[in-house]
């Protein structure tokens, strides 16, 4: 019996409803999206990191929130109509940290400096800012005088002739800590930029890596996941923060990283080159190497992968190695130090861990942990997806080690948007909670001990949840929450 050409009106129904349904579940995702990018403009164009702390975590914690809503409003549209608010979205967040002048930091100045300073013929590692013999090379911008030197965020200097003048840099007197790729990043901005840029440049530069970055996502996704989960880095408030307001340079290491990640999965010395980028770039993304290696059982497919990265790191090094006067490591050895990675106290680093171990050992049992957490990695990661694996080494360092600079977390912001693991993101705001309540009254650290360890929670949670709803017989590390969170991720409405 033939059916009829006309259009049942029950099922003409359902159709109005689904449409209806998505165009609704699309609007409220949108609105969320622009709220958050208000919020984000708010936050961005507020001045009280020295001095009004508590004013401005509250901006960032009403960002976040934000956040999450506007992700698991996305999660509830169909994938083809989701893919064009995360790259637009991502657009309009990243934009948000062009409204101001540096407001949390001030390592984009030195970033300016090391490009002028290359500029000029000049090798970076030879001379601290401070250095009379680069005297000429200075700008009332970058070392202001008057009434901007009594800022408490500029440093004092020494001009010509006895002179006192001040600076935007910060430790002006250390020898410059980033490594050659970076480099090489500062001195093309700088050739680019018009004189009178100023930080807008780097700024610029990091908003089109941001959105770069959401770009490469949603094409590695496309293929190995769903795109949506790009909106995990796209939308998160640390982006226009640190990316571009701050204009940080972790986010050049983080996009090579995402690109490595990916192509290593097809060719390890291609994904080797590419992480090896990432490495110069600012040494942490190191870290994400043992995902790299996940399920490799043959020394010679280790080496096809750390070859190249070694083989480009002493390559980019090798120029400055060769033509400096000074140590390209620069400050590395100061900093580490300062930052208290050799005296948990000094700093309240390994927070957590000194929360049930003497001080004394906090760094064996990081070191430990770690460890065992790279072993695995190594012996039972998948190697399809290289980016679980470097998102659990990644993650379980920031945790041991709990960080107090909240850029750091740019890094795994993208790997949790690889691999859809939603509930390690508490670990990049934990990190925003403790780098934005040190000058807050009291003792600062009790947040950041208390926001690490919400972190640790969530992920704890995250991970017995996802073992419950795992699939029978998934192995490895990744294995089963990383189909688990992919199948979560697309949901009924994927497509």
């Amino acid at each position: 019996m033939r059916t009829s050409g006309c259009v049942s009106p029950v099922r003409a129904a359902d159709a109005g409803r689904l449409v209806t349904v998505i165009n609704t579940r699309s609007l409220t995702a949108c609105l969320l999206v622009a709220c958050l990018t208000a919020v984000l403009a708010a936050a961005v164009l507020e001045d009280g990191y020295v001095t009004d702390p508590g004013g401005l975590a509250w901006w960032y914690a009403a960002c976040w929130l934000l956040f999450a809503a506007a992700v698991l409003a996305l999660r509830r549209m169909p994938v083809r109509h989701a893919v064009a608010l995360v790259v637009a979205g991502g657009v309009a967040v990243a934009a948000t940290g062009l409204l101001a002048p540096p407001r949390t930091s001030t390592d984009s100045y030195r970033y300016a400096w090391d490009g002028r300073v290359q500029a000029a013929g000049i090798s970076p590692y030879d001379h601290p800012p401070a250095d009379p013999a680069l005297a000429g090379l200075r700008d009332d911008w970058l070392f202001p005088r008057g009434a901007d030197c009594a800022l408490p965020e500029r440093s004092r200097i020494d001009g010509p002739a006895g002179e006192r003048h001040c600076t935007r840099i910060n430790r002006p007197r250390e020898h410059t800590i980033y490594p050659p790729v970076a480099q090489g990043y500062f001195l093309v901005v700088h050739a680019l930029s018009p004189e009178d840029a100023r930080h807008k440049a780097l700024q610029t530069g990091g908003a089109l890596l941001a959105v770069g970055t959401t770009v490469a996502l949603v094409l590695v996704l496309r293929r190995r996941g769903d795109p949506r989960q790009a909106a995990l880095w796209a939308w998160c408030p640390a982006v226009p923060v640190e990316a571009v307001n701050n204009a940080h340079a972790d986010v050049l290491g983080v996009l090579l990283a995402v690109v490595g990640l990916w192509v290593v999965v097809r060719g390890r010395f291609e994904g080797g080159v590419l992480l090896g980028a990432a490495v110069a770039t600012k040494l942490l993304p190191a870290v994400v190497l043992p995902g790299a290696l996940s399920g490799v059982r043959r020394w010679r497919d280790a080496a096809a992968v750390l070859v190249p990265v070694a083989a480009v790191v002493a390559v980019t090094y090798l120029p400055h190695v060769l033509l400096s006067e000074s140590s390209v490591l620069g400050y590395l050895g100061g900093y580490t130090e300062e930052e208290g990675y050799d005296d948990p106290s000094a700093r309240n680093r390994y927070a957590l861990l000194r929360l049930v171990l003497p001080d004394a050992w906090a760094l064996p049992a990081a070191l430990l942990v770690t460890a065992v957490v790279i072993v695995h990695v190594v012996r039972r990661g998948d190697p399809e997806r290289p980016w679980s694996g470097a998102l659990a080494v990644t993650g379980t360092v920031f945790l041991l080690m709990t960080p107090g600079y909240s850029w750091y977390a740019l890094l795994l912001v993208a790997l949790v948007a690889l691999d859809g693991r939603w509930e390690w993101l508490g670990v990049a705001a934990a990190g925003a909670a403790k780098y934005v309540s040190v000058h807050l009254d009291g003792d600062s650290s009790v947040v950041g001990t208390t926001a690490y360890a919400l972190a640790a929670a969530a992920v704890a949670a995250g991970m017995l949840v996802r073992r419950r709803a795992a699939p029978a017989g998934a192995v490895g590390l990744a294995g089963a929450a990383g189909r688990e969170s992919g199948r979560v991720a697309v949901g009924r409405n994927g497509e």
